[in-house]
C-alpha cells in the first residue's frame, strides 16, 4: 500500500484555515535504502512515505514533487519547517515550498557537539565549549539568545588560539593537521550558521527539535528487529504497512482501507 494510494481512502486532516509546520526525516535499512517519512508536525499526522536508495536531493524531490500536490489538492500548504538540516533537505524544502521559516533540530546539533566534545575530555576548551552547547536546547526567550553568543565570544577570546594550532609532520603527504580538530568542529558547528537555531522563538508552531518525527521512524524501524529475517522488499512492504495503518482512527477506516484492498 503506497502512500498516495492512502490519501485517496483516508487522506489527513488538513483544516485550509489552520497553518501547521513540516517535518521530513529519514531511516536507513541495513545500509541499502533509506526509508523516509514527511509529517505534520503540528498535528503529528504521518503525510506521505517513501523508499529511496538514498537521502538525496533528487530523492527528496521526488517525494515532495508529489506530496505538495496532494497538499494542494487539501489547500493548505505547510507554513513552516524542521529538519536535522542535510543539504539535501534544506535544498528541498527551499524548492518546494518557498522561503518558509526553516528551524534546526536542536537535538540533532547539541548530540554531534556532545560527540565532538567529550564529558571527560582533560582540556578545559573542550569542556567550557561543551557546555555551551548544551546550553542551546534550553534557550526559550531572545534576550537568552544574546547571553549565548557572548558565551561563545568568550570562549573565543580565552580559547580560540587553540582553533589555529597545528601539528607538523614532514612525512605526511600534507605536511600538517590541525591539532584539535574536533574543537574546531564543534566550533564551526555553533557558528557558522547559527540563524537556524532560532527560528522557534519567532514562530510558535515550531519545536525546537524533530524529535516527534525521529522518534516516530526509529520506532517503526525498530519493530523490524522482531523479524530479522525479512528481506529488504518485505521490510520496506512492512513499513508501507505500518504507516498506512497509522491513519486509521476507527472501525469505519479499516472498512475503507479493507473494501479498496479487496477490490486490487
Amino acid at each position: 500500500m503506497s502512500a498516495a494510494q492512502v490519501w485517496k481512502i483516508l487522506p489527513p486532516t488538513l483544516d485550509p484555515a489552520s497553518p501547521w509546520a513540516y517535518g521530513v526525516d529519514g531511516k536507513w535499512l541495513r545500509r541499502q535504502g533509506v526509508f523516509l517519512l514527511h509529517r505534520n508536525i503540528t498535528t503529528k499526522e504521518n503525510l506521505y512515505w517513501s523508499f529511496h536508495s538514498s537521502e538525496s536531493y533528487p530523492a527528496l524531490r521526488l517525494d515532495s514533487d508529489k506530496l505538495i500536490k496532494l497538499l494542494e489538492s487539501k489547500g493548505n500548504l505547510p507554513s513552516a519547517a524542521v529538519s536535522d538540516w542535510k543539504g539535501a533537505i534544506v535544498s528541498a524544502v527551499t524548492a518546494t515550498f518557498g522561503d518558509i521559516p526553516h528551524q534546526r533540530c536542536l537535538t540533532h546539533v547539541t548530540r554531534t557537539a556532545k560527540t565532538l566534545l567529550p564529558q571527560r575530555s582533560p582540556f578545559q576548551a573542550t569542556l567550557a565549549l561543551r557546555e555551551i552547547a548544551v546550553g542551546l536546547i534550553l534557550i526559550k526567550r531572545h534576550e537568552e539568545v544574546s547571553a549565548w553568543f557572548k558565551q561563545l565570544v568568550a570562549w573565543y577570546d580565552r580559547y580560540g588560539c587553540l582553533l589555529k594550532q597545528r601539528t607538523k609532520n614532514p612525512e605526511t603527504k600534507r605536511g600538517w593537521w590541525y591539532t584539535h580538530g574536533n574543537l574546531r568542529g564543534a566550533w564551526r558547528l555553533l557558528t557558522d550558521n547559527p540563524e537556524p537555531f532560532f527560528k522557534h522563538l519567532d514562530h510558535p508552531l515550531l519545536p525546537h527539535s524533530n524529535n516527534s518525527l525521529e522518534g516516530k521512524i526509529s520506532q517503526a524501524v525498530n519493530k523490524l528487529t522482531d523479524h530479522r529475517g525479512m528481506k529488504l522488499n518485505q521490510q520496506v512492504s512492512f513499513l508501507n504497512w505500518h504507516f498506512t495503518f497509522t491513519r486509521v482512527k476507527n472501525k469505519q477506516d479499516l472498512k475503507k482501507l479493507w473494501d479498496f484492498w479487496k477490490r486490487r
